[in-house]
């Protein structure tokens, strides 16, 4: 439970209203995973077009947190349930088997935001239970989830496979959003290794975090979980986003 009884989660095909104030909360994304191109092209569609998938949190009249998961078909050939590309790819498979009828047989969660006034309220934790009730109502038996370790920029160098074998003294993963993921049920199951790409100019880089990017090699980034790497002759860098693959075994159900 949160601290505040009035928050209330819901599905956003039962309060198609809320769609259009999804982006009010202050999230603490980066600034420059703004600049994705796939994010940029797709995600702000997705509760429009999977409103089944996706949940709003509201205190009152606020919107305080949301969720969104998509739909997509794992069998088809070339695919897998769980992509090394991750995130990006099973964005583009959700929005690709929509235009063309494919029946989906798997469903993955997208991203959890909660406002940075809520956070320390557990609201996380119900958000990733929602989705999993979101998917179990569409009959599916799992919601995967290509998780953004949240420490994992304090350690940009150390490669995430060793990252994942960190633990407390209570055995849970030393990382607090894996660990929410873990306790709520989850299975790790791989590094997705280039789960998003953010690629520009120099001057963009500069633009997007301050920092001047006037030398060749890795450049470590506040929010960045891996560095980015800075190419001068050519003038532009490349971040790479390495993700985690957790499964989520779900009680599938239809509404």
């Amino acid at each position: 439970m949160t601290e505040n009884d009035s928050i209330r989660i819901i599905p956003l095909a039962e309060r198609p209203s809320l769609v259009s104030r999804l982006y009010e909360i202050n999230d603490s994304w980066p600034v420059f995973t703004h600049h994705e191109p796939v994010a940029g092209a797709l995600l702000s569609q997705v509760p429009e077009e999977f409103p089944q998938y996706c949940v709003a949190a509201t205190d009152g009249d606020r919107v305080v947190a949301r969720g969104f998961s998509v739909p997509f078909n794992s069998e088809l050939d070339g695919r897998e349930e769980m992509p090394d590309q991750g995130w990006d790819r099973v964005l583009v498979w959700a929005f690709r088997d929509r235009q063309f009828g494919n029946a989906p047989t798997a469903a993955s969660a997208l991203e959890i935001s909660v406002d940075v006034d809520y956070l320390g309220r557990g609201l996380s934790y119900r958000m990733l239970a929602a989705l999993r009730q979101a998917a179990g109502r569409q009959g599916h038996d799992a919601l995967l989830a290509p998780v953004r370790p949240t420490a994992k920029h304090v350690e940009p160098r150390v490669p995430m496979t060793e990252y994942l074998r960190r633990r407390r003294d209570d055995g849970l993963p030393a990382d607090p959003w894996v660990r929410v993921h873990v306790k709520a049920g989850g299975t790790v199951e791989k590094v997705a290794p280039a789960s998003m790409t953010v690629s520009g100019s120099l001057a963009q880089w500069r633009q997007w975090t301050g920092l001047p990017f006037d030398r060749d090699g890795a450049v470590e980034v506040p929010g960045a979980l891996t560095p980015v790497h800075c190419d001068t002759a050519h003038d532009h860098a490349v971040y790479v986003e390495p993700n985690v693959w957790i499964r989520h075994a779900i009680e599938a159900r239809t509404a």
